[in-house]
């Protein structure tokens, strides 16, 4: 007779219950906490929630799920948008949070070593005092293990880069539970398969990240942020082209369409604006060097009827300004109550990006709905946040085609599906369109030799 006991991920959760005690759950509210993130997916309740706390817990729960065949979903700070920790087949939910440690930092060599837990905020707090800090930012509060899983990108990316460039080395457990080591603390190396960068954007599927060794940089001397506002998105999205075809090393530049202002007026309190498409953008570096880049974008800016330029060199108003930015999808949320979001999150070479938003705000007229626009537009990646009333029946359907219409223009201009949110759930069929059967089939190789059972994070990336 078959029951319950006699399943297989019964028998994991009775030889965890005494490997790991109290660090093992199965509460109800625990396993709906880690049914989803922040996403749209329909959620699903994992059998079993394990807080790990040290590589060992991670390689001892791997090891039993290996044998037994059970999937293990990997959490970090549970804020995705494409459905990765949603573990849709069930099993155990592997939450690293606790793995928040700092293990070291060599302010000589500007590295550092950390948990897959850490997040930026708390490690750039720990950072401060000795001039250093970690650039990449996505706005949320993310894990950096969660960030590497995703190939995390955000406001920086354009001075920075993404996550991808700026991690040296990561230790993972694979999915039988052996810990490797990839890359090392070496600025380049030229030895072997980049195994580093194999599982940065692997979203959990190859194996679970549990120490990263991350670049630093100097805080710098001198932090310049402006406002500027545009009568229309043609001539904000022309000034941010110019900008970067003149070489000029900005820090940050985002794009606000005149919705997302007029969300982010209301939600932020930012008095004084007006809802238009704006600019918001900083600079690094000496106090001359700032200057210099400020005057050369503010002169660009005017020759695209560029107006209000307003300058934020004290580090409130600042960290006012860029708070508004990363608070964008909630001020969308708050804009049209009883709504939800879906996020599109599309990337296209800089030459083709006037095409790709002046393309999408055609569309978004078209759909009939609510979708604000902001974007990291300094590396050609922007995200329409698709408002959908939750008590129409057509608003969804209509937020899908939606969607795909986005990506598909994109994918036209000859860029990608996912600038830094990932595939998971929500992108897999692009993945497909973009990439084309055989390189789909050279990525399921991989998979099914570092996990052939299957069990790492299933039902992400691929379709089956």
């Amino acid at each position: 007779m078959n029951t319950l006991a006699q399943t297989p991920v019964a028998a994991v959760i009775a030889a965890a219950r005494p490997l790991f005690g109290e660090k093992l759950s199965l509460n109800d509210a625990v396993r709906d906490q880690h049914a989803r993130g922040e996403d749209t997916t329909t959620p699903t309740r994992p059998d079993a929630v394990l807080f790990a706390e040290s590589t060992e817990d991670v390689a001892a729960l791997l090891r039993l799920c290996h044998a037994h065949g059970v999937p293990v979903t990997p959490f970090g700070a549970g804020t995705s948008l494409e459905g990765h920790v949603n573990p849709v087949r069930g099993g155990i939910s592997l939450d690293l949070s606790r793995m928040d440690a700092i293990h070291e930092v060599s302010a000589e060599d500007m590295d550092c070593l950390v948990g897959p837990g850490v997040t930026r905020q708390a490690l750039n707090e720990h950072l401060r005092a000795q001039g250093l800090f970690f650039p990449v930012d996505p706005g949320s509060v993310c894990s950096i293990g969660g960030m590497c899983a995703t190939r995390a990108s955000g406001t920086n990316a354009v001075r920075y880069g993404t996550i991808r460039e700026n991690v040296l080395s990561l230790e993972a457990v694979l999915a039988d539970g052996r810990v490797i080591t990839t890359g090392s603390r070496a600025r380049k190396a030229a030895n072997g398969y980049d195994l580093t960068h194999l599982l940065i954007g692997s979203e959990g599927t190859l194996g679970v990240i549990t120490k990263i060794r991350l670049r630093l940089h100097g805080i710098p001397e001198a932090t310049s942020a402006a406002i500027c506002q545009f009568p229309s998105l043609g001539d904000a999205v022309n000034t941010v082209i110019t900008t970067l075809q003149a070489g000029v090393p900005v820090a940050r530049i985002e794009l606000l369409d005149e919705v997302q202002m007029r969300a982010c007026i209301a939600y932020s309190k930012l008095e004084g604006l007006a809802a238009a498409p704006t600019l918001f953008l900083e600079f690094h570096g000496s106090e001359a060097g700032v200057r210099e880049q400020a005057e050369t974008v503010q002169a660009i800016a005017a020759d695209n009827a560029g107006s209000a330029f307003a300058w934020a060199t004290q580090a409130e108003e600042r960290n006012r300004l860029w708070k508004a930015r990363h608070d964008a999808y909630w001020a969308c949320l708050a804009l049209k109550p009883n709504h939800k979001g879906i996020a599109t999150d599309v990337c296209v070479p800089i030459s083709r990006l006037a095409e790709a938003l002046l393309g999408a705000k055609q569309d978004i007229e078209a759909s009939g709905l609510t979708a604000p626009i902001v974007g990291h537009v300094g590396d050609g990646n922007f995200h329409t946040v698709i408002l959908v009333d939750q008590a129409d029946p057509s608003a969804l359907d209509r937020a899908w085609a939606l969607d795909r219409a986005i990506v598909h223009r994109a994918l036209a201009l000859g860029g990608t599906c996912s600038g830094e949110h990932g595939i998971g759930i929500g992108k897999r069929e692009f993945l497909e369109i973009e990439h084309g059967p055989d390189a789909l089939a050279a990525m399921r190789a991989v998979k099914a030799a570092l996990d052939p059972r299957g069990i790492l994070n299933p039902g992400k990336i691929f379709r089956n």
